[in-house]
């Protein structure tokens, strides 16, 4: 039997409330998670999926290529870490929502952590087969300067390099004034956040925030993924129009 995914309806208090429970190192073990799993599927995976579920429409039809199904592995990460490539505690204290291609591409993604929401845009500036930023920051400077002022990315995302841990850069992302720091990074974030203490955290307008904010992404994700964005984004502006 299929069991339909509700319509997302907004995260809840305990989502975040769990995940600082399991900053903590004494809840951070296998009996702590599985006396509170029940909270975890409820608060946590269950909205994720709804989220998923909800904004699958708009990316489907932003770019059919992007992933949308509502499944680990696919747009969520499983909370539990790789033992066998990690020491220490069993379980991440974040959970991740994403939306990209494959594993490592570039991505839009939603962060929840104990604080509240990150959201934004991962950008892989690494070389590789379909990674086609390296090249596209270099071919297309000037577009990606006007693109970033046009679609109002300008001043508006906080600006990271990543490592595992991110890095602030600036918290006002300008492509004119940072472009030479994008050109030196290999992974990169721009975030906006949402703390715990304002209503559109747990709130299903969180969606329409969210999909505000990719669109205004879009144009400059184009760059992540063709040799030919300058197509992607008439295609984008066509489709979708420039009232962003």
């Amino acid at each position: 039997m299929i069991t339909s995914i509700p319509v997302f309806s907004g995260f809840r208090q305990d989502s975040f409330k769990f995940l600082g429970q399991l900053e903590k190192e004494k809840n951070n073990n296998v009996a702590w998670f599985s006396k509170n799993r029940t909270r975890y599927q409820e608060n946590i995976v269950d909205p994720a999926k709804s989220f998923v579920a909800t904004i699958s429409q708009f990316f489907s039809h932003l770019n059919p290529a992007i992933r949308t199904e509502p499944k680990f592995n696919k747009t969520l990460m499983r909370i539990n870490k790789d033992m066998r490539f990690s020491k220490g505690t069993p379980y991440k204290t974040f959970f991740l929502i994403h939306f990209g291609r494959f594993k490592m591409d570039s991505e839009f993604y939603v962060y929840l952590f104990k604080g509240g929401i990150q959201y934004g845009l991962f950008l892989n500036n690494s070389a590789g087969d379909e990674l086609y930023l390296n090249k596209n920051l270099i071919k297309y400077r000037k577009e990606i300067i006007s693109i970033c002022k046009k679609f109002k990315i300008n001043n508006k995302f906080t600006f990271y390099e990543l490592h595992k841990i991110p890095e602030l850069v600036t918290p006002a992302f300008n492509a004119a004034k940072n472009f030479d720091a994008l050109l030196s990074m290999k992974y990169i974030l721009l975030e906006k956040e949402i703390s715990l203490n304002k209503k559109l955290v747990c709130s299903p307008d969180f969606l329409t925030e969210a999909i505000k904010t990719f669109s205004n992404l879009y144009p400059l994700y184009c760059f992540t993924i063709s040799s030919n964005p300058l197509k992607l984004i008439d295609e984008f502006e066509e489709r979708m129009g420039v009232a962003v």
